[in-house]
């Protein structure tokens, strides 16, 4: 057992991270990668995405200021970042099918089991247990999502994977379906090479498929765009100019990484919780918006879906009912909440029905 008043060796640092990442490794992660807190080269580009207000209404990206790229500001004394990550992309053949078929939902893989925050979370737990069984007296802190932190960044430091042109990690042997998380300590562990290579060349599949247009060029997302933030965070009404790109996509996107060549090499998760819960990666769109809030709530529970909220679920399903191809089907779901207690709601059904009364009366010109 390593005591903290004692200075590991070169070697112990090594054997150290070995036994880590194997135990790493059983617990269900693919991969970790242990990198120093220096995030210097990352920090103007991201003030400079800030500036420009590519990430909309989401706050919490700008109020932390230095705390998301200076680690001992957030975690006093941290010398190493432990990240790891785990896929979570279960089903290969499915997703394309769904998404061709206008009458069908589209909900992005991450969240179709069981809410990943609470399972990696728990992981982590085990893991920082074990380490201090290895090394006792130092300290650690896991994170998913859950801190102001610059996580791709850490990813790509400690050897992950290297930045795509749609500003996802993408990893050679994996692909980019996984997610990550981390672990901050002041145990001096050995260091990870960070990918510096690039290996996206002159490929822009992931920017010429995007519905909404959101990149404003390579590694720049411009979130107010984008349909995970459309239909996740945004609380209010979906801009009009976007609503007719948006298709069936209720919750999320996946375009990016469906095109994403490296991802032909990903491997199916083995991870049981990931697998999709009430058929939702095969649902009609008048299934879904067919639910009562009391449904919604029920199947979501343990869900990363819940928190977008039941009004603004109705509100997506509304926008790609709209988007569908025009049935008595489609326009007799839309009028069966056209009188639901929400403004925005009734705002995007209203924008539906309109499509359709369209398509149903074309201008003869």
């Amino acid at each position: 057992m390593t005591n903290k008043q004692d200075t590991l060796s070169t070697e112990d640092a090594l054997i150290l991270v070995q036994k880590i990442k194997t135990y790493a490794n059983e617990l269900g992660f693919q991969q970790l990668g242990v990198t120093d807190t220096d995030l210097s080269a990352h920090i103007e580009p991201y003030q400079t995405w800030l500036k420009a207000g590519h990430h909309g209404e989401l706050d919490y990206m700008s109020k932390h200021g230095s705390k998301r790229w200076v680690a001992d500001e957030l975690v006093e004394g941290t010398l190493r970042v432990i990240s790891l990550r785990m896929d979570y992309f279960t089903d290969p053949k499915s997703p394309q099918a769904q998404l061709n078929n206008g009458k069908n939902a589209y909900i992005s893989r991450y969240t179709l089991g069981r809410d990943y925050h609470k399972l990696i979370r728990s992981r982590l737990k085990k893991l920082i247990q074990y380490i201090r069984e290895q090394a006792d007296f130092y300290q650690f802190r896991a994170f998913v999502d859950s801190a102001p932190i610059l996580e791709r960044a850490f990813a790509q430091k400690s050897g992950l994977g290297w930045f795509g042109k749609n500003t996802m990690i993408i990893n050679r042997g994996a692909g980019s379906w996984f997610f990550l998380g981390e672990i901050f300590t002041d145990l001096p562990l050995a260091l990870d090479t960070p990918y510096e290579k690039e290996h996206c060349g002159r490929c822009t599949a992931c920017l010429d498929v995007c519905p909404t247009q959101a990149f404003k060029g390579p590694y720049i997302l411009d979130s107010r765009r984008c349909i995970s933030y459309l239909t996740i965070e945004l609380k209010g009404s979906i801009p009009v100019e976007l609503r007719s790109k948006m298709g069936n996509r209720i919750f999320g996107c996946d375009d990016c990484q469906l095109v994403c060549p490296w991802n032909r090499f990903s491997k199916p998760s083995k991870e049981l919780d990931f697998t999709p819960r009430h058929q939702l990666d095969s649902q009609s769109l008048v299934e879904l918006f067919s639910w009562s809030e009391e449904t919604f709530l029920k199947k979501t529970e343990g869900s990363a879906i819940r928190r977008a909220g039941y009004e603004s679920w109705l509100r997506n399903i509304a926008v790609a009912l709209g988007n569908a191809p025009t049935s008595p089907e489609i326009e007799a779901a839309l009028q069966s909440k056209a009188d639901y207690p929400s403004e925005i709601v009734q705002e995007h059904i209203t924008w539906a029905l309109e499509q359709h009364k369209e398509t149903s009366n074309p201008k003869i010109i």
